[in-house]
């Protein structure tokens, strides 16, 4: 037997050496098919999955609109009065500086009218010359009414003096009407103090030119500082929740952690156009006279909890083409959006009028692109544990 012949493998351990070879590499190829599907099972399940997003859910906070709202103001006299002159002429003196307190009717200054003074005694000569010429034609009347009587005279000139006689004294009340006017005006010459209170203005001087009418210069302002009046504009939303009778507090620069109290007396009842806002009257006592008329204060007002009114994180805003949204999820994580409106803007949060209701679950920040109907995943809420670690 030859060396090549011992060398040889026989034929059938050959077949089955290639049998074992080929089920081996048919194992690897079934092997890899079956984790390279695997793999990409798993890649379209973790793509579809992301493509899901998760979400953090808040809850509306209840029962908003409490709590103190600050507006500011000017305070003014509760009655002022500007004092023109009536009547003209010079100012011969004045008795009252600013910050005098004057009672009703106290002198303030007085006017020295040469002009009127010979208007008021032409109209006393005119009168006097009227009734002068009304007691002649009475008694002219008279005797021509006894010449009438004895057939002396005929009726016509009877009535001729008679009428001469309503002719004359009509024009003798003219000139008692135009006397009494004149002395009126003369009257004026006073000037006075309207009520009880404080000068707050004095505009004049002695030897000053003083022209009559509300068109000539402001003499004097008196002022009652008794008590105070503030007006305040009072936004639109808040206009419900401020009631006649409602006690407010007020602070002053000058007064420094102090507080006055006022009471809301009125409001004008509408909305003005350029401002959106009530005009509110406020009276304050000032007994003490520490606070003074034209000052700046703030004033507070405690507004009631309105179970309507919600909180939320400004983050869960949403503003596009279609307005002022919140994303909401219901059971099914579903997702719809509400349209709302804001009351009140915190900086962090803010209050909303309307849209939402208190069992509503909200998206803390809403992802881009996401519309009504979509599917969210919701995360977790953290635990109080978590929290603090963070």
């Amino acid at each position: 037997m030859s060396p090549d012949t011992l060398h040889q493998p026989p034929p059938r351990r050959l077949r089955l050496a290639g049998v074992i070879a080929a089920i081996v590499v048919i194992a690897i190829v079934v092997a890899g098919v079956a984790t390279r599907a695997n793999e990409s099972r798993k890649l379209r399940d973790w793509t579809d999955a992301q493509a899901v997003p998760t979400v953090n859910l808040v809850s509306p906070e209840g029962g908003q609109g409490g709590g103190e709202l600050d507006l500011p103001g000017r305070l003014q006299a509760y009655a002022r009065a500007p004092i023109f002159a009536r009547t003209s002429g010079y100012l011969k003196y004045w008795k009252a500086d600013i910050g005098q307190k004057v009672k009703a009717g106290q002198l303030l200054a007085e006017i020295e009218t040469p002009d009127l003074d010979q208007q008021l005694l032409q109209a006393k000569a005119d009168l006097a010359s009227a009734r002068a010429n009304e007691a002649l034609a009475l008694t002219t009347a008279r005797r021509w009414q006894a010449m009438r009587d004895s057939d002396a005279v005929s009726r016509q000139e009877v009535d001729e003096k008679t009428g001469d006689y309503d002719a004359k004294h009509a024009l003798a009340q003219a000139a008692q009407a135009n006397l009494e006017r004149i002395q009126a005006l003369k009257g004026f010459a006073k000037l006075v103090a309207p009520f009880d209170g404080v000068v707050t203005a004095r505009e004049t001087d002695v030897g000053a030119l003083i022209n009559a009418g509300g068109g000539g210069q402001e003499l004097f302002v008196v002022s009652d500082v008794h008590k105070l009046r503030m007006y305040v504009n009072v936004p639109q939303n808040y206009v419900p929740s401020i009631r006649d009778g409602a006690t407010v507090k007020l602070s002053v620069p000058e007064y420094p952690g102090r507080y006055f109290t006022g009471t809301v007396e009125s409001t004008s009842a509408a909305i003005n156009a350029a401002s959106g806002t009530t005009l509110v009257q406020v009276s304050v006592d000032n007994a003490e006279g520490k606070l003074l008329p034209g000052g700046y204060a703030s004033v507070t007002f405690d507004l009631p909890a309105n179970a309507a009114l919600l909180r939320v994180p400004a983050s869960a805003l949403v503003f596009d083409d279609k307005g002022l949204r919140i994303a909401t999820v219901d059971a099914q994580n579903k997702v719809t959006f509400k349209t709302v409106t804001i009351a009140r803007d915190f900086g962090k949060s803010v209050q909303l009028g309307s849209g939402l209701a208190a069992g509503d679950r909200l998206i803390e920040s809403p992802p881009d692109g996401l519309a009504d109907g979509d599917t969210v995943r919701v995360n977790a809420p953290k635990a109080e544990g978590d929290h603090a670690k963070a």
